[in-house]
């Protein structure tokens, strides 16, 4: 293994289950499931100009009612179509009502012309860079309920002026961040908590491209790269015994710094596979490859 970012990061592992309007009891019951077999989060799409989808935020909160240790979050909400402030104090009352569970995934927008088609306005790539951007300075500028002056963000695309603060949420919600792009990559190392790229997305060498421009970006925010997380899609998730799922996994966590695996489909087997055999076994794994790893092979700043 080459001595590149492995951010030290303790393992999560999720699940990514489509929101089908179908059936719904059994996308709940999916969530359910992987809570019971170990599995530490549950992540759901959120494409709101979706028929045949149910409204993510909605099912979020049906989760939550529903399980009581798992993680959530959308995988990624749609921002163009989730107002930032109203977002804000939605998201604090889930993180409230469920003890703290929250996880906030963000995306800038992809398929415009559903998205103007539900009535939002288009944007350009790098507007909608500068909105998110916007966006999580509302976010966490309505969830700062200790700060008594009224919020005041005066953006290009999305703007508060007065607004009342809190209610704080039950812990530091993390904002990660869907990111493929150079600009929105600088993002992450500035602002946010986590990148979240899908593995169907990638090429190969941009997850090292990808914590450079993050890593440089945190650097000269004033942050140090440990302080965002690195989270993978697994859309094209490994095939075969749990020592080949093992042997795949293992460099994303020791040279790309993947702290956080989330297994896309709706197959309760390999959620089982996945949360009683992959995570303990890849835990494991990575524990004894850190114990043995010479100090540069662990970022540290």
């Amino acid at each position: 293994m080459n001595a590149v970012p492995d951010y030290g990061h303790d393992l999560v592992f999720g699940s990514f289950l489509t929101p089908s309007a179908k059936d719904p009891r059994r996308v709940v019951a999916l969530a359910q499931t992987a809570e019971r077999v170990g599995i530490d989060l549950v992540t759901f799409q959120d494409h709101p100009y979706q028929p045949a989808f149910l409204d993510t935020w909605t099912l979020l909160g049906w989760v939550a009612a529903s399980t009581e240790t798992i993680q959530l979050s959308g995988n990624v909400l749609n921002l163009p179509l989730r107002p930032p402030a109203v977002l804000a104090r939605a998201a604090a009352s889930l993180d409230l009502l469920s003890g703290g569970r929250l996880a906030l995934g963000l995306g800038s927008g992809v398929f415009w012309d559903a998205i103007v088609a539900m009535g939002a306005p288009r944007r350009t790539p790098g507007e909608s860079v500068t909105a998110l951007d916007e966006a999580i300075d509302i976010i966490r500028g309505i969830w700062d309920a200790d700060e008594r002056t009224p919020l005041r963000v005066r953006g290009t695309f999305h703007s508060v002026d007065g607004a009342k603060r809190g209610p704080a949420p039950a812990h530091d919600i993390p904002i990660w961040l869907g990111a493929y792009k150079p600009r929105m990559l600088r993002l992450v190392g500035t602002k946010a908590d986590g990148w979240l790229p899908s593995q169907g997305y990638l090429q190969p060498g941009d997850l090292s491209r990808g914590n450079a421009t993050i890593d440089e970006a945190a650097h000269a925010a004033g942050r140090s790269p440990r302080d965002v997380r690195r989270l993978l899609n697994l859309t094209n998730g490994p095939q075969g015994s749990t020592a080949q799922w093992v042997d795949e996994l293992l460099p994303f966590a020791l040279e790309d710094g993947i702290g956080t695996f989330i297994l896309a489909g709706d197959d309760e087997r390999l959620l089982a596979v996945f949360g009683q055999e992959v995570a303990p076994a890849l835990r494991e794994a990575v524990a004894t490859a850190r114990s043995t790893a010479p100090p540069r092979a662990t970022m540290s700043s």
